[in-house]
């Protein structure tokens, strides 16, 4: 069928052609105009053998911008670029056209005002009576509005590809909500039991003071991707000791720094700066800015964070002797998906948005947040400056810490999760109930103590760096004395039934989801029989 239709097709360009070589030259010129004058639409126009426009249509006018009394008689290579006409391209059309009956090609063409655009030319020689070429037509399309239309369409693609990347984030974002749950669970549970001054209660309180902050905001800013990208963020703004914040977010921010070996310092005023801050916030710009430093420094470098009162102002200086930053990028480095280092060399990772988020969030403290390097390999400098508070007045409560009530026979518990607060806030709520806690933050750290204390039970995180949960599962499993020790799984993700099936394959015992419930946990203690002789 394809065959017969361009069958067809050739039949009819012969037709068409006969017909225009038996018109005579009087009735090839009514012709044309008849046609010019309907395609408003296409340039058309002729042309004489020296390539000198002879006529001018509507069309051709709408296009290129010319009136017929000012192109007529110029040459048609003032359409073509600079550098089609240096290498004769309106002349090898015009040949073609010739030698093969037509000459189509797209083209970059020019308009009066000199700006280009994409367009598709077809040159028909025109025979006279006495079969001699005496012409030729050109009919050009402007193309622009039919790619105008298929980037619309790459648009729409791209925007349906952003909306299932968004689906698959939001999906991401329950598992993440569920981490900081766990420990403030647990820090909850730890309050429960405050009757005495033990300094325990401190890290509690500094645990749940993070978490509940950070909560809250991803709760209410990221749940919520369009006030992110449009900077609708929302403040809780108080009276904040600027160390604190600062102290909060470098233990944040050294597990980062201890796994690329830098050299960390911090170094603080002796007395108090109070600013009116939404101290999470603060936080996770100085985080920020930290891991920023750790990022594009390399292994084993140095990274400082001093904080000072100036004036009126309390300053943050976060320094690092990394990459740093070419001078002409300087100026850029907060603009939305900026990267320090783009090249294929190095790869530093990240979207480009966190120094574009830090600065909407100190300038919404009103605040500065600025930048400076002495170029490539010089290391950098991030400044915040914040206006400073009088120091508020205000009591102290003395809170007091109880131990929890012990149930069962006390055991031995091994705590492998690779979030800090999480691990740390979890064994000390179990050590308040009568248990004795390790806590290995990788898979071959549990393996290790593992092998060198065995436990009673295992809380072990699935999603851990390098060598996940089930490998661990495993490993233990293989060992003759872990045949019949508890090992529990503690994950973010809400489990599968392929998560089901591989619980099983690997060992675990128990699957919960976060974050765990201290009753039932503690209640799963009992069953725990003693150790085997």
């Amino acid at each position: 069928m394809a065959g017969a239709r361009s069958v067809d097709a050739r039949k009819g360009e012969v037709m068409k052609q006969d017909y225009l070589n038996n018109l005579s030259s009087q009735e090839m010129g009514e012709q044309f105009d008849l046609l010019a004058t309907d395609a408003k639409e296409y340039a058309v126009f002729l042309v004489d053998l020296g390539g000198h426009l002879l006529s001018w249509n509507a069309g051709a006018e709408r296009i290129f911008g010319y009136q017929s009394n000012e192109i007529i008689g110029q040459h048609f290579s003032r359409f073509f670029s600079p550098e089609d006409v240096l290498t004769g391209q309106p002349e090898h059309e015009l040949k073609t056209a010739l030698a093969d009956g037509r000459a189509d090609r797209d083209y970059w063409q020019v308009r009066k005002n000199g700006t280009r655009f994409w367009c598709r030319a077809n040159a028909t020689p025109l025979l006279d009576e006495n079969k001699q070429t005496r012409s030729f037509a050109r009919v050009m399309h402007d193309l622009t509005e039919s790619e105008a239309v298929q980037a619309q369409r790459q648009r729409a693609d791209g925007l349906a590809e952003a909306n299932r990347s968004k689906e698959e984030f939001m999906a991401l974002l329950s598992h993440e909500l569920r981490g900081p749950l766990s420990p403030i669970l647990n820090a909850l549970n730890i309050l429960r039991q405050m009757r005495t001054n033990e300094p325990t209660i401190e890290l509690a309180g500094n645990i749940i003071d993070r978490q509940v902050g950070l909560m809250v905001r991803l709760v209410d800013d990221l749940l919520d991707i369009n006030r992110i990208t449009k900077g609708k963020l929302r403040l809780t703004k108080e009276q904040v000791e600027l160390r604190g914040v600062v102290n909060l977010a470098a233990e944040a921010a050294r597990p980062f720094m201890d796994a690329n070996k830098h050299e960390f310092s911090v170094s603080l005023p002796t007395t108090p700066i109070w600013v009116e801050a939404d101290s999470a916030r603060m936080e996770q710009v100085v985080v920020n800015l930290l891991n920023n430093s750790a990022k594009y420094t390399d292994t084993g470098g140095l990274i400082r964070m001093t904080v000072n009162r100036e004036g009126d102002e309390a300053v943050i200086r976060v320094r690092d002797n990394g990459i740093g930053i070419a001078p002409e990028l300087l100026p850029h480095v907060f603009e939305l998906f900026t990267q320090v280092d783009g090249s294929l060399g190095r790869s530093y990772g990240g979207l480009g948005i966190g120094l574009a988020l830090a600065r909407n969030l100190v300038e919404l403290h009103e605040g500065r947040l600025q930048a400076s390097s002495a170029g490539l390999g010089k290391g950098c400098e991030f400044t915040i400056k914040l206006p400073v508070l009088l120091e508020p007045l205000g009591q102290q409560a003395k809170t007091f810490l109880e131990p929890g009530q012990h149930t069962g026979r006390s055991l031995r518990v091994l705590v492998v999760e690779d979030n800090v607060d999480a691990a740390d806030s979890l064994s000390l709520l179990l050590r308040l109930h009568g248990h004795t806690v390790q806590v290995a933050r990788t898979g071959p750290t549990a393996l290790d103590l593992a092998s060198a204390s065995r436990p009673d039970v295992v809380l072990l995180d699935v999603g851990l760096p390098g060598m996940d949960g089930y490998q661990v599962a495993k490993r233990l499993r293989e060992w003759p004395e872990f045949k019949d020790v508890m090992i529990c799984a503690l994950t973010g993700y809400t489990p599968s039934e392929a998560d089901r099936e591989r619980q099983q394959e690997t060992g675990f015992d128990h699957y919960y989801v976060k974050p765990v419930n201290l009753a039932k946990l503690l209640e799963l203690f009992k069953m725990v029989g003693p150790p085997a002789s």
